[in-house]
C-alpha cells in the first residue's frame, strides 16, 4: 500500500481504540498496520510528497511549498473536501494553464489601513503569505486593515487565512466568491459562487474560535466527494439542469447547488460577491465561469480579508471584551454545545499523533496524474511530527 506508515507500538496501543471508532483500523503485531482503505503519513513526509509534485509541474519553489501547506493542513485536520483531493486539481489547471502558480504576486500599501495583492495568477494561500506581514502591521496601526487580493486562483478553505491572524492577537473576517455553481434562493439557475465567509477571534491561552461555511448548503467539494466515493447526495444540497431536486451529485454538479438558509443564505452570498469581487476590483462568480469556458480549472477571482486589532478598539472601554467573550464560549460549552473549530482542532491532535489519512483511491488518483508513487515514511517519523505550520494550535 504506497505511503503508508508505521505508527510506533506505544502511540499504536495508547490510541488504538480511538483510531479504530475515527477510520476503522485493524491491529497486529506491528501496532496500527492495515487501515480499511487509506494510508497514514507523518505530516513533514505528506508536505514534502506534495510540494515536490507541485514543483515538478513547473509551480515556484516558495509557493509549492505555501500550498502544499494549505492542502495538507486541510487533510490533517480531516478536512478532506479541501485536503490533498485539491491537487489533482491544481495540476490539471497548471497544465491547461502555462502561467499558473509560476508568478510573484506583487503587494502594495496603497492606503494605511488597505493592503493590495496582485496574485498573478499565483494561488490564494501564496499570495496571502506574501501579504499577511504587511496587514498585520497595518491593522495594528491603524485598528481596522484590509487586504485586498486580486487575479488569484482559488484552492482552500479560508480558516488557514483567518486562524493565523487570531493567533497574531487580530479578529480577522474573509470572503471569497469562485465559479457560479450556486442559484439564488427561489431560483434554478446558479448565479453566486459557495462564496465562503471566516471569521476568527483570539482567545488567551486558547486555540482561536473560528468558523468558515460556505453560503451554499454544503461545499461544492463534499458534493465531488459523494460522486466520487457513489454515495447519494442529501436532500436539500441542490437541483438537476432542469430545476428539479435531485439527490445525484451528479446531477447537482451539472445543475445548481442552493444556499443554506433559504433567502438568508442567498444574501450572504451576494455580499460576498459585492465586497469579494465588486469591491476589490475582480471578477463576480458568474464572469469567473464565464471565463473558464466550461474547461473546469480552478477558479479565478478575489478575495478580501478584514483585520482587526482588539487591543486598538478596546481603547477607554469599561468593559473587557476578551473576558466577556470567554464567559460566552463557556456558557455555550457548559450546555454540552460545540463551538465552531473545535471538530478540527480534535482533528489536527489526532493526526499529530497518529499521521494523517490518506484514502488509497486519493493515493491512486494521484499516482495516476503524476506518473509518481508516493514513498514511504521513516517508522519512527511519528516521533517527530512536524507542528510548527502556521495553523497549529499554540
Amino acid at each position: 500500500m504506497p505511503g503508508w506508515a508505521k505508527c510506533p507500538k506505544s502511540v499504536a496501543r495508547q490510541a488504538f481504540r480511538q483510531v479504530r471508532e475515527w477510520i476503522g483500523a485493524e491491529q497486529n503485531q506491528t501496532g496500527i498496520a492495515e487501515i480499511h482503505g487509506g494510508s497514514l503519513f507523518s505530516y513533514d513526509h505528506l508536505l514534502s510528497q506534495v510540494s515536490a509534485s507541485l514543483r515538478a509541474e513547473g509551480m515556484i519553489a516558495a509557493e509549492a511549498q505555501i500550498v502544499a501547506q494549505a492542502m495538507v493542513d486541510a487533510q490533517r485536520d480531516e478536512s478532506f473536501s479541501h485536503g490533498i483531493y485539491r491537487l489533482l486539481g491544481v495540476i490539471r489547471s497548471m497544465r491547461e494553464k502555462p502561467t499558473w502558480g509560476r508568478n510573484e504576486p506583487k503587494i502594495r500599501r496603497v492606503a494605511p489601513g488597505i493592503v493590495l495583492a496582485d496574485a498573478a495568477d499565483s494561488f490564494a494561500p501564496y499570495a496571502f503569505h506574501l501579504a499577511m506581514p504587511i496587514l498585520v502591521e497595518a491593522a495594528r496601526s491603524q485598528g481596522i486593515a484590509a487586504l485586498a487580493i486580486r487575479n488569484c486562483l482559488h484552492l482552500s478553505a479560508l480558516w488557514p487565512e483567518v486562524e493565523p491572524l487570531a493567533r497574531e492577537g487580530l479578529s480577522a473576517l474573509a470572503m471569497t466568491p469562485n465559479h457560479a455553481w450556486m442559484a439564488p434562493a427561489g431560483g434554478t439557475r446558479p448565479v453566486f459562487g459557495t462564496n465562503p465567509i471566516a471569521f476568527s477571534w483570539p482567545r488567551p491561552g486558547r486555540a482561536p474560535f473560528v468558523f468558515d461555511f460556505a453560503t451554499s448548503e454544503i461545499a461544492r467539494g463534499e458534493i465531488e466527494l459523494h460522486r466520487r466515493e457513489g454515495k447519494a447526495a442529501v436532500p436539500g444540497w441542490g437541483l438537476d439542469a432542469d430545476g428539479n431536486a435531485t439527490n445525484d451529485p451528479a446531477a447537482i454538479l451539472a445543475g445548481a447547488m442552493l444556499p443554506f438558509g433559504g433567502h438568508k443564505g442567498s444574501a450572504l452570498a451576494a455580499m460576498v460577491e459585492l465586497l469579494a469581487a465588486s469591491l476589490v476590483g475582480d471578477l463576480l462568480s458568474r464572469d469567473a465561469l464565464a471565463e473558464d469556458g466550461g474547461e473546469g480549472l480552478a477558479p479565478r477571482h478575489g478575495e478580501i480579508v478584514i483585520a482587526f486589532d482588539l487591543a486598538r478598539f478596546a481603547t477607554g472601554a469599561t468593559v473587557d471584551g476578551s473576558a466577556a467573550a470567554e464567559a460566552m464560549f463557556a456558557d455555550i460549552a457548559a450546555q454540552g454545545a460545540r463551538l465552531p473549530g473545535d471538530r478540527r482542532y480534535a482533528a489536527r491532535a489526532r493526526s499529530e499523533e497518529l499521521g494523517i489519512w490518506v484514502s488509497d483511491a486519493l493515493l491512486a488518483d494521484i499516482s495516476t496524474l503524476t506518473g509518481t508513487e508516493w514513498g514511504r515514511s521513516a517508522p519512527d517519523d511519528f516521533q517527530h511530527q512536524n507542528k510548527r505550520s502556521a495553523t497549529s494550535p499554540g
